[in-house]
């Protein structure tokens, strides 16, 4: 079997933290590799250096027998390696066709001018072979999250690469557009590509991967084939520790105040007649297909869109007037899924980013902000969220993905919301980390606050959510109580369907969810002791 590419003895550190350790492995032509390990284990530093990102402080990579040491990512480009990164590097002002070519715009022959019939063809037929129904000159600031997902997708395979390195690919897809990347990625297999398969989805490693590398604090503590690893094997040796289940149990219950309401909300195209109620203490699910409109709904809710029709209610007072400082005003928290793009000052420090939305809130006399209150809460915002960093000086852009998105949580926290609207809080970040951000959304709502949950995976709402609504095309076309959860049911409401629940179905989830309780133990002693 020929190796491609092979890790020797690779270190690197940030100062004084070691973020990598002697790392070596190797990866064989037409094979897809599975790199996983917990948030910060070393393997985003790891590509990076593979991609011409970083450079590595020891070790060496050899790239097809001959030793490799890329100083920028054209280096890599040019030695036939494409990233698609976690978060995306498109030019959100720039076409599709823009971005596929930014680099390597083709020259018509003879001539020194741009051939723009040549990158359109391109442009449609990479496109089309992700199945994505766009005009090549389509904006990309216009596209939703999975959509610009699949275009980096297509960038990178108009490359011409023969190494693809996929870093949480599906993070923004469908059910159904993650099957048609996994296609793609089988049809690259078999044609001799070589691919590093990135995730926090075990399962989709499992089913996708012939290999397996884990990390844990920078360093390779387990290897070999993927019919050797379960699932639950895999997460030992990423946590150092076994798990005991995947969801911290409640423990309480939704209250009968209701603290948000909306009234045939509508804005055409868009979403349509959407009634909901919150309540106090309630972990409400929102799930739907992508271009359902839940993402939509909750930032007409937040006032960063507007809405034709309706009425918004919070804590049965109407709201008069819609834009983010209102509705901070009223106690409400947005945590957005482009964690980086829109939740974080990504060159500030976690001081800063955490006292953002509450600097308004520590005034002493004279408006002076009041520096000594303001640090007090940030310390108790940090602790209660035990995000691990150097400094509250330190950049929020050098955390891990599961830290970055505790500081987003932790920036809203200090306004004391009254309603959390938290949109796919969980994209990106690994196992242990979920359960923490799980137990923070429970400890939430037990204080009272009402959190609209908005999710992709299924799973995870079935697991923590009092209810679940259903979108598809712009409307709630179901509404399930937690005695009613099947994800059968839930996914056919998904696709436009009309549902005949059945209040004492079996619900296939909750089958699935004690059965791996039994599997898993002492996470919470696993966590204590991280």
């Amino acid at each position: 079997m020929k190796t491609v590419v092979e890790f020797v003895n690779i270190s690197k550190s940030f100062f004084a933290i070691r973020a990598l350790s002697n790392v070596s492995f190797s990866l064989s032509q037409g094979h897809v590799l599975g790199l996983v390990g917990e948030n910060g284990a070393g393997k985003s530093t790891l590509m990076n250096i593979l991609g011409g990102n970083l450079l590595a402080d020891n070790g060496q990579i050899i790239l097809r027998g001959e030793c490799y040491t890329p100083k920028s990512p054209a280096d890599a480009a040019v030695a036939g390696i494409a990233f698609i990164h976690q978060e995306l590097n498109l030019f959100t002002n720039l076409s599709i066709a823009d971005n596929l070519f930014i680099d390597r715009f083709p020259k018509k022959q003879l001539v020194p001018f741009i051939d723009k019939k040549a990158i359109e063809i391109n442009t449609k037929q990479a496109l089309s072979a992700l199945k994505l129904s766009v005009s090549p000159y389509e904006i990309v600031e216009k596209l939703q999250p999975g959509e610009r997902q699949m275009v980096e997708v297509a960038r990178a395979l108009s490359t011409g690469a023969d190494i693809f390195i996929f870093d949480e690919p599906t993070t923004s897809l469908t059910s159904r557009e993650t099957e048609h990347l996994f296609e793609i990625i089988r049809k690259l297999k078999f044609s001799g590509k070589s691919i590093i398969y990135i995730s926090h989805i075990l399962e989709d490693v499992q089913r996708l991967c012939d290999d397996i590398v884990i990390l844990r604090d920078g360093s390779v503590v387990a290897t070999g084939p993927i019919k050797d690893f379960d699932v639950p094997g895999i997460i030992t040796s990423m946590c150092g520790c076994q798990l005991d289940q995947l969801f911290p149990d409640r423990l309480s219950q939704p209250r009968e105040d209701i603290v948000l309401r909306l009234r045939n909300v509508s804005k055409a195209g868009v979403v349509k007649n959407i009634n909901l109620t919150l309540f106090k203490g309630e972990v409400l699910g929102l799930f739907g297909l992508m271009g359902s409109g839940r993402s939509e709904l909750v930032r007409l809710i937040f006032g960063l869109d507007s809405f034709e029709d309706g009425e918004i209610f919070v804590c049965d007072s109407k709201l008069k007037t819609f834009s983010p400082q209102s509705s901070i005003r009223h106690r409400i928290a947005f945590v957005t899924e482009k964690r980086r793009e829109e939740g974080l000052l990504l060159d500030a420090s976690i001081r800063e980013n955490i006292g953002l939305v509450a600097f308004s809130n520590s005034r002493g006399a004279l408006s002076f902000l009041d520096s000594r209150k303001m640090d007090a809460e940030i310390a108790e915002s940090v602790t209660a969220l035990c995000i691990k960093m150097d400094s509250p000086n330190a950049l929020v852009k050098n955390l891990s993905g599961g830290n970055q998105q505790k500081v987003v949580i932790g920036k809203w926290l200090l306004s004391k919301p009254d309603i959390f609207i938290m949109d796919e809080p969980t994209r990106g970040i690994d196992v242990g980390a979920r359960f923490e951000i799980y137990s923070i959304i429970n400890d939430l709502a037990a204080q009272g606050a009402g959190i609209l949950l908005i999710s992709s995976e299924l799973e995870e709402l079935l697991g923590i959510c009092d209810r679940i609504l259903v979108m598809s095309n712009g409307e709630i076309n179901a509404e399930f109580d937690k005695g009613q959860f099947n994800d059968h049911l839930i996914l056919q409401a998904a696709f436009g369907e009309t549902v005949d629940k059945e209040p004492n179905l079996k619900n296939s989830f909750t089958q699935r969810h004690e059965a791996t309780k039994t599997v898993f133990i002492g996470l919470v002693e696993c966590l204590q002791n991280a």
